[in-house]
């Protein structure tokens, strides 16, 4: 790769910074044509000369070529993808992967209350087991030895419909397409519905893995302020207007990371938006199962026609038995099972064979529902001991793991949670979670992971030091 030379603020580097951004984003790629010299002239509001000059010294590194007569375009190989410039100065305790990467490091003392998942020990091992003996014994070698169906096991995708059922949401097993997760799911969904570019309006806060997953398409991410019924509805429809996104992605049930769920009322207010300005809604209901009771879903209003819905067993379940799905049109699932097979062939029959025997047996709605009584017996404790520390909760959310809290006055998340880290303590930091930087007074706690009275001692300290 052509090395870039030392960038100064004179209207020539200007011009060729436009020009490296593009093509480091992919709006403009190997053989594409660029902005003629008129065209930049006029958009940058500098002379020809300038341009040409820029052009001339972008050739001279390999950028571009010039050709008579035609004018100039990109000669370079795409750069590899990168999720963060290679400059960059982010903090790296709020970039968004950072706290997966401390939560997955080993670790045999570590405590994890910034982690997005149930300890070990609430996991359903002894039911896993089981239906691995159960595989083991049948015989059938297909389950062990050959490639999936192309849309994967019809029986689970049947079970999984029929789950949505009860959530509103109405679809057909021919709707269902099995991934090897969430995060798989929305990635697809982006190949299959973005070009680089294109803007994709996300929550503030949201998961912090839309913004890495939407950063490696080169997709430009704005984030609309969230309350506790959803997000903001006159920010959302002004971003709507103003920046004519292909896809807003979200969670309505039981949100990461505040724990809020999405009302009636705003559900039906986003889907007439997204109608007027033919946006499309992918809603990631990966935490729906730890719900009391269902709450709106964005997929049951609409019903799976220009709605998006993505799910995944990873969080309730295991995960290590990598299944998850999506739902939506029919044409958009025969389109999704194309680039599915083109770029990862068929979802595991043995992860599929293994979760129909959980899903049926009845151990995993044994399972879920002493997960719920979990983290509902833990809830009030885990505020109680937070507010004597000053660490209020932003909302008290009806089911689910998360709480998304206010520290005190004085005190950066990201500093709480790198005083923290020295302890072995692993935090989430508000801002890993905000497009727009403004949650550094917030962090997210996984009620689950907060048994051991060690964290508070840690939390105190450092509220201490930074106060």
């Amino acid at each position: 790769m052509v090395r870039t030379p030392v960038r100064t603020t004179s209207k020539v580097a200007q011009v060729m910074d436009v020009i490296r951004h593009r093509v480091e984003r992919r709006q403009l790629t190997p053989g594409a044509r660029i902005p003629s010299v008129r065209a930049m002239a006029e958009t940058l509001t500098v002379s020809k000369s300038t341009v040409v000059e820029a052009y001339d010294r972008l050739a001279a590194e390999g950028l571009v070529e010039g050709r008579p007569g035609s004018g100039f375009y990109v000669a370079a190989p795409l750069a590899p993808l990168r999720l963060l410039p290679a400059d960059s100065q982010t903090d790296p305790t709020v970039d968004p992967l950072w706290t997966m990467r401390q939560s997955l490091r080993p670790s045999g003392t570590g405590l994890r209350p910034g982690c997005g998942w149930l300890p070990e020990s609430w996991m359903p091992e002894d039911a896993l087991r089981r239906a691995l003996r159960t595989l083991a014994r049948d015989g059938r070698a297909a389950t062990l030895l050959e490639y999936g169906s192309p849309q994967g096991d019809e029986t689970l995708r049947t079970l999984i419909a029929r789950r949505m059922a009860d959530q509103g949401v109405e679809a057909g097993p021919d709707q269902v397409l099995l991934t090897d997760s969430g995060s798989h799911a929305i990635d697809l969904i982006c190949r299959f519905l973005l070009e680089s570019g294109d803007t994709v309006l996300v929550d503030d806060p949201c998961y912090f893995n839309f913004h890495t997953v939407l950063r490696a398409h080169r997709a430009k991410v704005v984030g609309v302020p969230y309350t506790p019924t959803g997000p903001d509805l006159t920010a959302f429809r002004t971003a709507v207007e103003a920046q004519r996104p292909r896809l807003y992605i979200t969670n309505a049930a039981l949100h990461n990371p505040t724990g809020a769920t999405l009302s009636a009322a705003a559900a039906h207010r986003i889907l007439k938006i997204a109608e007027a300005h033919d946006m499309v809604v992918v809603e990631d209901d990966i935490f729906g199962d730890f719900e009391a009771e269902p709450a709106p879903r964005l997929a049951a209003f609409d019903g799976l026609d220009r709605v998006i819905r993505i799910g995944s067993f990873s969080k309730t379940l295991s995960a290590s038995v990598r299944c998850g799905h999506i739902a939506a049109r029919s044409d958009w699932i025969a389109g999704l099972t194309d680039l599915r097979l083109a770029t990862g062939m068929a979802s595991s029959p043995l992860a599929a064979a293994l979760l129909v025997s959980v899903l049926t047996d009845g151990s995993y709605r044994r399972h879920v529902e002493r997960v719920r009584a979990q983290l509902a017996r833990r809830r009030g404790p885990v505020l109680d001991r937070l507010g004597a520390l000053g660490i209020d909760a932003w909302h008290v959310p009806s089911a689910g793991m998360f709480l998304w809290c206010r520290l005190p006055p004085g005190c950066d998340s990201a500093d709480v949670a790198r005083i923290a880290l020295a302890e072995d303590v692993v935090l989430a930091p508000g801002n890993a979670f905000s497009v727009g930087g403004g949650a550094a007074d917030f962090m997210r706690f996984n009620i689950s992971q907060m048994d051991d009275r060690r964290i508070d001692g840690v939390l105190a300290e450092a509220v201490a030091r930074l106060r």
